[in-house]
Protein backbone atom coordinates (compact mmCIF):
# COMPACT_ATOMS: atom_id res chain seq x y z
CA UNK A 1 0.00 0.00 0.00
CA UNK A 2 1.25 3.45 -0.92
CA UNK A 3 0.43 6.64 1.01
CA UNK A 4 0.72 10.00 -0.72
CA UNK A 5 -0.63 13.54 -0.58
CA UNK A 6 -3.88 13.92 -2.52
CA UNK A 7 -4.10 16.24 -5.52
CA UNK A 8 -7.04 17.98 -7.18
CA UNK A 9 -6.96 15.29 -9.88
CA UNK A 10 -7.88 12.76 -7.17
CA UNK A 11 -11.13 14.51 -6.18
CA UNK A 12 -13.51 12.38 -8.33
CA UNK A 13 -12.03 9.08 -7.10
CA UNK A 14 -11.93 10.37 -3.51
CA UNK A 15 -15.61 11.34 -3.66
CA UNK A 16 -16.40 7.84 -4.98
CA UNK A 17 -14.42 6.32 -2.08
CA UNK A 18 -16.27 8.52 0.43
CA UNK A 19 -19.67 7.45 -0.88
CA UNK A 20 -18.77 3.75 -0.92
CA UNK A 21 -17.18 3.89 2.54
CA UNK A 22 -20.01 5.86 4.13
CA UNK A 23 -22.74 3.64 2.72
CA UNK A 24 -21.02 0.39 3.68
CA UNK A 25 -19.45 1.21 7.05
CA UNK A 26 -22.35 3.29 8.39
CA UNK A 27 -24.79 0.36 8.22
CA UNK A 28 -25.95 -0.49 11.71
CA UNK A 29 -24.95 2.95 13.02
CA UNK A 30 -27.14 5.21 10.91
CA UNK A 31 -30.37 4.72 8.96
CA UNK A 32 -30.34 4.95 5.14
CA UNK A 33 -31.89 8.46 5.26
CA UNK A 34 -29.20 9.60 7.71
CA UNK A 35 -26.42 8.17 5.50
CA UNK A 36 -27.80 9.84 2.37
CA UNK A 37 -28.23 13.17 4.21
CA UNK A 38 -24.61 12.98 5.38
CA UNK A 39 -23.44 12.24 1.83
CA UNK A 40 -25.47 15.14 0.43
CA UNK A 41 -24.82 17.81 3.05
CA UNK A 42 -21.67 16.90 5.00
CA UNK A 43 -19.38 14.24 3.51
CA UNK A 44 -17.20 15.09 0.56
CA UNK A 45 -13.81 16.53 -0.18
CA UNK A 46 -12.78 19.79 1.42
CA UNK A 47 -10.53 21.02 -1.36
CA UNK A 48 -8.81 23.42 1.05
CA UNK A 49 -7.13 20.37 2.64
CA UNK A 50 -5.83 19.33 -0.76
CA UNK A 51 -4.63 22.88 -1.50
CA UNK A 52 -2.88 22.93 1.89
CA UNK A 53 -1.23 19.54 1.22
CA UNK A 54 -2.76 17.98 4.36
CA UNK A 55 -5.07 15.36 2.83
CA UNK A 56 -3.65 11.91 2.15
CA UNK A 57 -4.74 8.83 0.31
CA UNK A 58 -3.65 5.23 0.30
CA UNK A 59 -3.86 3.02 -2.77
CA UNK A 60 -2.78 -0.51 -3.52
CA UNK A 61 0.59 -0.92 -5.17
CA UNK A 62 0.20 -0.39 -8.90
CA UNK A 63 -3.39 0.87 -8.61
CA UNK A 64 -4.56 4.48 -8.84
CA UNK A 65 -7.94 4.15 -7.10
CA UNK A 66 -7.70 5.10 -3.42
CA UNK A 67 -8.77 2.56 -0.80
CA UNK A 68 -8.42 4.95 2.16
CA UNK A 69 -8.14 8.69 2.69
CA UNK A 70 -7.93 11.16 5.54
CA UNK A 71 -6.16 14.26 6.66
CA UNK A 72 -5.61 17.04 9.13
CA UNK A 73 -6.10 20.76 8.98
CA UNK A 74 -4.68 23.95 10.41
CA UNK A 75 -7.97 25.69 9.51
CA UNK A 76 -11.05 26.52 11.61
CA UNK A 77 -13.49 24.16 9.85
CA UNK A 78 -14.05 21.13 12.08
CA UNK A 79 -15.82 18.89 9.57
CA UNK A 80 -17.62 18.76 6.24
CA UNK A 81 -16.76 18.92 2.57
CA UNK A 82 -16.89 21.93 0.26
CA UNK A 83 -20.69 21.75 0.13
CA UNK A 84 -20.88 22.34 3.92
CA UNK A 85 -18.61 25.40 4.03
CA UNK A 86 -19.46 29.07 3.91
CA UNK A 87 -17.05 31.97 4.08
CA UNK A 88 -13.36 32.15 4.85
CA UNK A 89 -11.64 29.22 6.53
CA UNK A 90 -9.00 31.04 8.56
CA UNK A 91 -5.84 29.49 9.91
CA UNK A 92 -5.50 28.21 13.45
CA UNK A 93 -2.74 29.27 15.86
CA UNK A 94 -0.73 26.18 16.87
CA UNK A 95 0.12 27.79 20.22
CA UNK A 96 -3.51 28.09 21.30
CA UNK A 97 -5.68 26.05 18.93
CA UNK A 98 -6.09 22.36 18.22
CA UNK A 99 -5.45 21.12 14.69
CA UNK A 100 -8.32 19.19 13.10
CA UNK A 101 -8.44 15.55 12.05
CA UNK A 102 -10.63 15.48 8.95
CA UNK A 103 -12.53 13.16 6.65
CA UNK A 104 -11.17 9.65 7.26
CA UNK A 105 -12.76 7.09 4.94
CA UNK A 106 -11.77 3.50 4.18
CA UNK A 107 -13.25 1.21 1.55
CA UNK A 108 -15.15 -1.70 3.12
CA UNK A 109 -12.79 -4.29 1.60
CA UNK A 110 -9.86 -2.65 3.39
CA UNK A 111 -11.51 -1.82 6.72
CA UNK A 112 -9.82 -2.90 9.94
CA UNK A 113 -6.42 -3.44 8.33
CA UNK A 114 -4.64 -0.51 9.98
CA UNK A 115 -5.07 2.00 7.15
CA UNK A 116 -6.87 4.53 9.37
CA UNK A 117 -4.06 4.25 11.90
CA UNK A 118 -1.48 4.71 9.12
CA UNK A 119 -3.25 7.88 7.92
CA UNK A 120 -3.49 9.16 11.50
CA UNK A 121 0.24 8.58 12.10
CA UNK A 122 1.09 10.71 9.05
CA UNK A 123 -1.34 13.43 10.19
CA UNK A 124 0.14 13.52 13.69
CA UNK A 125 3.70 13.72 12.33
CA UNK A 126 2.82 16.64 10.05
CA UNK A 127 0.74 18.52 12.64
CA UNK A 128 3.52 18.21 15.24
CA UNK A 129 6.02 19.53 12.69
CA UNK A 130 3.69 22.53 12.20
CA UNK A 131 3.77 23.18 15.96
CA UNK A 132 0.38 21.76 17.01
CA UNK A 133 0.07 19.86 20.29
CA UNK A 134 -3.63 18.99 20.25
CA UNK A 135 -6.18 17.56 17.83
CA UNK A 136 -9.95 17.98 17.68
CA UNK A 137 -12.38 16.17 15.43
CA UNK A 138 -16.05 15.49 14.90
CA UNK A 139 -16.57 11.74 14.72
CA UNK A 140 -19.39 9.85 13.12
CA UNK A 141 -20.66 6.87 15.10
CA UNK A 142 -18.80 4.34 12.87
CA UNK A 143 -15.60 6.39 13.22
CA UNK A 144 -15.71 6.85 16.98
CA UNK A 145 -14.20 3.42 17.83
CA UNK A 146 -11.14 4.12 15.66
CA UNK A 147 -10.55 7.49 17.26
CA UNK A 148 -11.04 6.08 20.75
CA UNK A 149 -8.45 3.38 19.95
CA UNK A 150 -6.08 6.19 18.85
CA UNK A 151 -6.46 7.86 22.26
CA UNK A 152 -9.15 10.46 21.56
CA UNK A 153 -11.77 11.24 24.22
CA UNK A 154 -15.34 12.40 23.65
CA UNK A 155 -15.82 15.98 24.87
CA UNK A 156 -19.35 16.53 23.60
CA UNK A 157 -22.21 14.63 21.96
CA UNK A 158 -23.87 16.58 19.16
CA UNK A 159 -27.05 16.03 17.16
CA UNK A 160 -26.49 17.57 13.73
CA UNK A 161 -29.72 18.86 12.20
CA UNK A 162 -29.57 18.30 8.43
CA UNK A 163 -32.07 19.39 5.78
CA UNK A 164 -35.19 17.26 5.55
CA UNK A 165 -35.46 17.11 9.36
CA UNK A 166 -32.73 14.48 9.52
CA UNK A 167 -30.89 14.36 12.84
CA UNK A 168 -27.47 12.67 12.93
CA UNK A 169 -25.62 11.96 16.18
CA UNK A 170 -21.92 12.89 16.17
CA UNK A 171 -19.19 13.05 18.82
CA UNK A 172 -16.71 15.89 19.27
CA UNK A 173 -13.39 14.35 20.38
CA UNK A 174 -9.93 15.60 21.29
CA UNK A 175 -6.44 14.37 22.04
CA UNK A 176 -3.10 15.83 23.09
CA UNK A 177 -0.30 14.94 20.68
Amino acid sequence: MDLRIATMEDVPSLNALIAASARALSEGFYSPPQIEALLTHVFGIDTQLIADGTYYLIHEDGESTPVAAGGWSARRTLYGGDQAKAGEDSRLDPLTDAARIRAFFVHRRFARRGLGRQLYTECERAARAAGFRRFELMATMPGEPLYAALGFSVTERVDAQLPGDVIVPLAKMEKRI
